[in-house]
């Protein structure tokens, strides 16, 4: 006997597969509708945990799932048609690919695909997405729906990707009774921990060094006080990635910030005068700097990733399995003055900052508006920072205390704020979410503000508005370029969020700001605080 819905439907393959992502905690789906894709949206519909966030571009869809893992560690799904809404996914799915975040893009696909048929809005979309995904398919029968599907998603979880599965709009409309479906099992996660004899090894080359520093990455954020426990037995420094920025407080008196050029002049002086480099998965990007003469001590969950800079300890596992067990062989050891030494050196560095935030200086300067973002913005607020000239004020300015962030690494899209502020909301819901973004990455994405509206995300989105492309006017001007193709015409962003049905908060004068912010975050409804700031770093 054939089953059926609730509402007297033949169950299909659609059904069949939104029950089942739901089953193992997937029910969060973001994409636009359309004719190839209609049975999956509908079973989205009817599907009573599943949840649909139509946005405006799939572009967003995509950078939203993206930050949805990168925040949380779960599993979003884009959901789009075929051709033109599988090809704008592109962008945000290279995010997720290039910073190792599991996504699932389930896509529509027209009724039968071959060669040059000149159907609408077919493409060849497993040809199109193999430079991306980690696994790729069609469902051509619909007895291998179910079994494709747990295989992407494990693909996903596993491989740390995304995972692409198309379904031509004749498939999805197909019967099909679950209990007969063959399926594989999916991992919630994944954890993998080391041998003995790199622990060892690790533990040897550490109690080896005699100037040791941990630089922890973006891999480590989940170990934190692992990451803390072995700096203070080792009485070593702790310096971050960008990505990795907020770890713990910047106030935590081991942590001496990020390493780079957004970094702090004494994180690279740790570094610099160092003899082993504590890797906690930190991937050796050209963005870090971290000497080639200096050996590490590397633990990554990637093994790929060991051997990426010269080695004197590779350790295959997951960070918070391999740093415990480490900690527990090292030698502690006695302060022999890095403490106080670095005490003062931040004491110095928060100086230097509070200066450079000039409190009187119109238009607003940007370390002005960290300062009070820092000072304002919860401890426990969530943060997605787009790329661009805000990226590289928050970097050197903005103090973290327990707050969380993500941003577009690798990849470095900007037009990730703005997303990334919708996935935080959806997953925090109770929490203060702020994205921080200039008038460029703002601009790539401002049709998903109404998104934000329509789902009642109160969501504070923060624009540094200067009128340029000031971090690319900035690298005209190091590389002795004319500064060329920078200057922006920007509309009223205030005006914008009311007449999306939001809030608009203007601010051009540095004794508004706080007030702003603070005005922004108590409001229940999503806020555009549009601040007019200065496009010059330094003068």
């Amino acid at each position: 006997m054939t089953k059926t819905t609730s509402e007297g439907a033949t169950t299909t393959v659609a059904d069949v597969l939104v029950a089942e992502l739901a089953a193992w905690g997937i029910t969060l789906y973001f994409g636009i509708p359309g004719s190839s894709s209609l049975p999956l949206v509908d079973a989205v519909r009817r599907n009573p945990d599943a949840q649909y966030i139509v946005v405006r571009h799939e572009q967003t869809a995509a950078l939203a799932a993206s930050a949805y893992n990168k925040f949380t560690g779960k599993v979003a799904v884009c959901l789009t048609i075929a051709g033109p809404g599988a090809t704008n996914l592109a962008t945000g799915l290279y995010d997720a690919k290039e910073d190792r975040a599991s996504v699932l893009s389930l896509n529509g696909q027209v009724q039968a695909q071959y060669a040059g048929p000149g159907g609408v809005q077919e493409i060849d979309q497993d040809a199109f997405f193999r430079p991306i995904a980690v696994f790729n398919n069609t469902v051509a029968d619909p007895s291998t729906a179910v079994k494709l599907l747990t295989r992407a998603l494990r693909y996903a979880i596993v491989g740390r990707g995304v995972a692409q599965l198309s379904l031509p709009n004749d498939i999805q409309r197909e019967p099909l009774e679950a209990a007969y479906c063959e399926r594989e099992t999916c991992l919630s996660a994944v954890t993998t921990a080391p041998t003995d004899e790199a622990v060892r090894a690790a533990a040897e080359a550490i109690d080896g060094a005699a100037r040791p520093v941990i630089l922890a990455g973006f891999g480590a954020m989940r170990a934190a006080e692992a990451v803390l426990d072995l700096a203070e037995t080792l009485r070593a420094p702790i310096v971050t990635t960008f990505r990795a920025k907020g770890i713990l407080p910047d106030e935590n008196e081991w942590v001496a910030g990020v390493h780079g050029p957004l970094g702090t002049p004494h994180a690279q002086r740790i570094v610099e005068e160092s003899d082993l480099v504590i890797a906690c998965g930190a991937s050796f990007s050209d963005f870090t700097g971290i000497p080639r003469e200096i050996r590490a001590v590397h633990i990554d969950i990637d093994p790929l990733q060991l051997g990426k800079h010269p080695l004197a300890a590779g350790v295959y596992g997951d960070c918070t399995v391999a740093v415990p067990l480490i900690r527990e062989r090292v030698r502690p050891r006695e302060d022999t003055g890095t403490g106080a030494w670095l005490r003062e050196q931040k004491r110095e560095w928060s100086e230097r900052l509070d200066r450079e935030a000039d409190p009187e200086a119109v238009p607003i300067r940007p370390p002005y508006i960290m300062k009070v973002l820092s000072e304002t913005l919860p401890e426990d607020a969530v943060i997605s920072l787009d790329v661009g000239e805000n990226q590289w004020w928050f970097g050197r300015s903005f103090r973290m205390k327990r707050q969380r962030f993500a941003m577009s690494g690798y990849l470095g899209t900007m037009g990730f704020g703005l997303p990334g502020a919708i996935a935080a909301k959806l997953a925090y819901p109770d929490a203060t979410v702020v994205c921080i973004t200039g008038d460029g990455g703002f601009s790539m994405v401002m049709g998903d503000f109404v998104t934000a509206v329509r789902y009642d995300l109160p969501i504070v989105v923060a624009v540094l508005n200067n009128h340029h492309l000031a971090m690319i006017s900035e690298e005209q001007r190091e590389a002795n370029y004319p500064v060329y193709g920078t200057d922006l015409t920007n509309p009223d962003f205030a005006a914008y969020a009311e007449a999306c049905g939001g809030v608009g908060i203007w601010v051009t004068r540095p004794g508004d700001l706080r007030d702003a912010v603070l005005r922004a975050v108590s409001m229940e409804k999503p806020v555009v605080i549009d601040i007019e700031t200065d496009p010059v770093r330094f003068e």
